[in-house]
């Protein structure tokens, strides 16, 4: 997978996986990673699949109707890629923690859906629940942070709210922040992530 890794001046910080939404690469997120933790090591990845030119991370059968069988083939195939990476740049498989939006937020959260040991944590921006037909494996005290706004068109409130129960139901420990914008990536939201950020 076409990626961006930047070792961090801490490797006892957690690997940052960046996770870009649809129409961007591995560069989009680079500034947010060196706002949230700018001691911290970098794995920024560009999706696989192509949408009339635009970089995703899985495919989709319309806005919001998501590729099921495409979805869990790039999930393990993103899986795989961070074990491969974690001997290659040489760093703690086990100190993952992902920062995603949108589409790459909906990844990351199958991410989790699929696996136990896949993330230490994650930070997620106007996700979606990537799958409501699984059973998700023990997330015991996984920290998840959800940004999602009240006006967002492709992404529902109720979204939100379910996602945040499914990741629950299966026992992480999940912040949900609310701002009053759409789908769009806003300061205040990751002013909020940094913070919490801070505390995991």
């Amino acid at each position: 997978m076409k990626h961006i890794f930047k070792a961090g001046k801490d490797p006892e910080k957690p690997v940052l996986l960046l996770l870009h939404g649809t129409g961007g690469n591995e560069n989009d997120l680079m500034p947010l990673a060196a706002h949230i933790d700018p001691e911290a090591s970098v794995l920024s990845v560009r999706g696989n699949v192509s949408e009339n030119g635009m970089p995703r991370f899985f495919k989709r059968l319309a806005e919001g109707v998501f590729d099921m069988e495409d979805l869990e083939f790039r999930t393990e195939e993103l899986y795989n890629f961070i074990a491969e990476s974690a001997i290659t740049y040489d760093f703690d498989r086990s100190n993952v923690v992902a920062v995603g939006y949108s589409n790459g937020a909906n990844i990351a959260a199958n991410l989790l859906f699929t696996y136990s040991d896949a993330l230490k944590a994650a930070i997620l921006h106007h996700p979606m629940v990537p799958n409501r037909h699984t059973e998700l494996p023990a997330l015991a005290g996984v920290p998840v942070f959800i940004a999602a706004g009240t006006n967002d068109p492709i992404c529902p409130a109720q979204e939100s709210e379910d996602l945040k129960d499914f990741l629950e139901g299966a026992g992480a420990d999940v912040n949900l922040h609310w701002e009053n914008h759409g789908h769009q990536l806003t300061m205040p939201e990751v002013e909020a992530a940094k913070v919490w950020y801070g505390k995991i």
